[in-house]
């Protein structure tokens, strides 16, 4: 097996670990995912974080707001350039908040969000570096029926 295999395979270990840190809600596990230098990090809709603690920060919010969450990855593409990676992919996540009645779960929300990670080799494996994530907005039929001549 060669290196670049072996890379490309380190890597999306690595990526898949940081989704499952996510859905499991395992800030510890989470936390040693990230680089301790400095970071960077843009959820969908939120302004670029930078700084591990300011980055940290963001996904012990979206944690203690987030009751359920899950990633189905598609469209994962891993590049590997020295000891930089790179991983492009669609996240289709699933998501509930807190329900207004104790021991529920709230609505279920479905979105689709292009997520670029980008990771750097460490002495421990493959670190994030920084994540960004988009959401995908999709059209609707009304778009279609604007643009049919009356």
């Amino acid at each position: 097996m060669s290196r670049a295999n072996t890379d490309i395979e380190q890597v999306e270990l690595a990526n898949t670990a940081f989704y499952e840190a996510v859905e499991r809600g395992d800030f510890e596990e989470l936390s040693s995912i990230w680089l301790d230098d400095e970071v960077s990090c843009v959820h969908p809709g939120w302004p670029v974080l930078s700084g591990r603690g300011e980055v940290l920060r963001s996904y012990a919010l979206i944690m203690a707001n987030t009751e359920y969450i899950q990633f189905f990855l598609t469209d994962v593409k891993v590049t590997v350039l020295g000891d930089t990676a790179l991983v492009t992919c669609t996240e289709n996540t699933l998501s509930g908040g807190p329900a207004e009645e104790a021991g529920e779960l709230g609505p279920l929300v479905g979105q689709l969000i292009v997520a670029t990670n980008v990771f750097r080799r460490t002495e421990d494996g493959w670190r994030l570096w920084s994540h960004h994530g988009s959401p995908v907005l999709t059209e609707t039929g009304d778009e279609e029926d604007d643009e049919t001549p009356a």
